[in-house]
């Protein structure tokens, strides 16, 4: 992946900082203790500072309010017995859906750790979910995202705009997710199932794909067609409602014709009760889409 994790001398100087700060805050003894009984509440505010002023404002123009989430009912943050029971749920759904995987299973070690909580959710993940390998269902990226399109088409009302126009001249990946899907598949090798640390699209809502790009952390990149097509297809809840948070698949690279440049990235919408499958450009900010990402486990 392209961006890389903070260095030692970095980490060194930010708790300087946080120190210096510190000192300037005239605390008496217990003004200190309130603060250690309220740790967690602590913990999130300074997280929410420092990705505040961590962001870049590198097209930060392309960037619009949004409330919208999911009214059809999915629940964006699972507590952790709700996550567990949706992986074992997923699991069985996918060896239905893909033959090539009807023996498959997911690596148990990671499912232990994330059960003892010793392997928690990275800073802007929802809830692990399960993607297999596109290598396992077909012999091109391109084909597998086919794939997975007809599965959904065979589930419930869809509309295909992009309909011929998946081939390798229409959409290709970011290397950056192949990066992450490699570094996944070696942390879980063996496995032709992958437990991914996710979220469905509200981290990145109102953003344009070119600034949820600038905005991903070092540990984070989006996720493609092939991936939030597994997703909907294991939670069809996310998108059945016009006013439910439309999904931007922003590191699959999307040409409309096959010559020039790949302007733009597949994204699901739903409207007059079909789910659908368009594209956007790039530099579009609305404020009824977000770009789903997958993470690295930290």
């Amino acid at each position: 992946m392209s961006k890389t994790l903070i260095t030692s001398g970095k980490r060194k100087q930010i708790v300087r900082l946080l120190k210096d700060g510190l000192d300037k805050v005239a605390l008496d003894d217990s003004g200190a203790q309130r603060l250690i009984e309220r740790g967690d509440e602590l913990q999130e505010g300074l997280k929410e500072l420092l990705e505040r002023l961590s962001v870049t404002d590198q097209v930060a123009d392309e960037e619009v309010e949004s409330s919208y989430g999911c009214p059809s009912g999915y629940k964006f943050h699972p507590t952790l017995e709700e996550n567990l029971a949706d992986l074992e749920r997923e699991l069985k759904m996918i060896r239905r859906m893909f033959p090539e995987l009807a023996n498959a299973d997911i690596d148990r070690s990671v499912l232990e750790r994330i059960k003892a909580q010793d392997l928690t959710l990275p800073t802007g993940a929802e809830r692990w979910t399960l993607i297999p390998r596109w290598e396992k269902i077909a012999s091109t990226y391109n084909e597998a995202v086919e794939k997975v399109i007809e599965l959904i088409a065979a589930s419930r009302k869809f509309i295909n705009y992009r309909a011929g126009k998946l081939g390798p001249d229409h959409l290709r990946q970011h290397t950056r997710k192949v990066d992450m899907f490699q570094t996944l598949g070696e942390q879980q090798k063996g496995h032709d199932i992958l437990v991914v640390p996710a979220q469905f699209g509200l981290r990145h809502r109102g953003r344009s794909i070119r600034r949820a790009h600038e905005v991903f952390v070092a540990n984070e990149c989006g996720l493609g067609a092939f991936a939030v097509g597994c997703m909907l297809l294991t939670h069809p809840e996310r998108l059945q409602h016009y006013d439910d948070l439309w999904i931007d698949c922003a590191v699959d690279e999307y040409a409309p014709v096959a010559v020039g440049g790949f302007p733009g990235a597949p994204s699901f919408l739903f409207c007059g009760g079909w789910l659908r499958l368009g594209a956007c450009w790039f530099d579009g900010a609305y404020g009824n889409y977000g770009s789903a990402s997958g993470f690295l486990p930290q």
